[in-house]
């Protein structure tokens, strides 16, 4: 009987023990392969951001020419940010040698997810490159499907915008070198094609006022810009809009290394201005604020 009992109490002990692993196991599986090292990846990243210890050296951007606009972004972070969201425990993702940290933050104002990632090669760290837009092909399902995971309606216009103006920006420098700055921005005057467009798709009102109502029709519902019509008669209208094209400048990397912001705000002026010509209108175009920083513009319009 003793025997038996002992066996008993043996195999509970058995299993008590194997539950305990088999909690555990289960416990280590759901913790990323990543692991604790890439954890510590990114505290230690944030203690150098925070200390303003983040140099170049310790940067690997996809290209060279981004080295400069990353330490522009890192030091804006490390000046405006809330130090609780960065030092939040966050998303990881490995893929080879990167580590991928999704961070949400409300540092520019409404809260966006970003994407930090790093190299990791032995003991070190490298930043590699920061991006606002993320699109989760992660969260997949099943093959075969024709749903794929969506972003928002702001984030697709913004990849828009960024792959027309970037193909932009190459074709004015293609010409520039070629023909000269002139020549490439008389390309951009598509004045009567536009005032063409708003008098065959809004034909019901005077020509002119046509050119306003469809100018504010298509910034809005095309291009996704935000913008209000203050004011429309026969003699004057004002246009406030908020546009993607300016904060592109901005967030996007490449742009500053390849145009200089003069001349990206003379591209857009150009546009513009030839579009009013064509309408009969004359065009004044004010800046809220010291070199479109918010993206914000007034286009005033008085008949010639």
């Amino acid at each position: 009987m003793r025997t038996m009992e002992g066996s008993v109490k043996t195999s509970r002990i058995l299993a008590l023990v194997c539950g305990v692993l088999i909690i555990a196991s289960a416990a280590i599986s759901a913790v990323p392969p990543c692991g604790q090292q890439d954890i510590s990846i990114w505290k230690e990243f944030v203690a150098a951001l925070k200390r303003g210890d983040v140099t170049p050296d310790r940067l690997r951007p996809y290209y060279e020419e981004f080295r400069s606009p990353l330490m522009g972004y890192l030091k804006e972070i490390r000046e405006r940010v809330a130090w609780a969201e960065m030092e939040a425990e966050p998303e990881i993702h490995r893929v080879g040698a990167q580590v991928h940290f999704l961070v949400p933050l409300s540092f520019e104002g409404p809260r966006v997810t970003y994407v930090f990632s790093f190299l990791a090669e032995k003991d070190s760290w490298y930043f590699q490159h920061l991006e606002a837009v993320t699109i989760r092909m992660d969260k997949m399902g099943a093959l075969p499907t024709s749903t794929f995971p969506d972003v928002p309606e702001e984030t697709k216009a913004h990849i828009r915008e960024e792959a027309h103006w970037s193909r932009e920006v190459r074709v004015f420098n293609t010409l520039a070198q070629a023909k000269g700055r002139e020549f490439a921005f008389d390309f951009f005057r598509d004045g009567n094609g536009y005032f063409l467009a708003a008098r065959v798709w809004v034909p019901f009102v005077e020509p002119a006022r046509a050119f306003i109502l469809y100018l504010c029709w298509e910034q809005a519902n095309l291009t996704a810009n935000e913008v209000t019509l203050e004011k429309l008669d026969d003699q004057a209208a004002v246009v406030r809009m908020r546009t993607y094209f300016f904060r592109l400048y901005k967030v996007a990397a490449h742009l500053s290394q390849q145009i200089s912001f003069d001349d990206y705000r003379k591209i857009f002026e150009t546009i513009w201005q030839d579009r009013a010509r064509a309408a009969g209108w004359e065009l004044r175009i004010e800046s809220i604020d010291k070199d479109y920083t918010a993206a914000e513009c007034v286009l005033n319009f008085s008949r010639r």
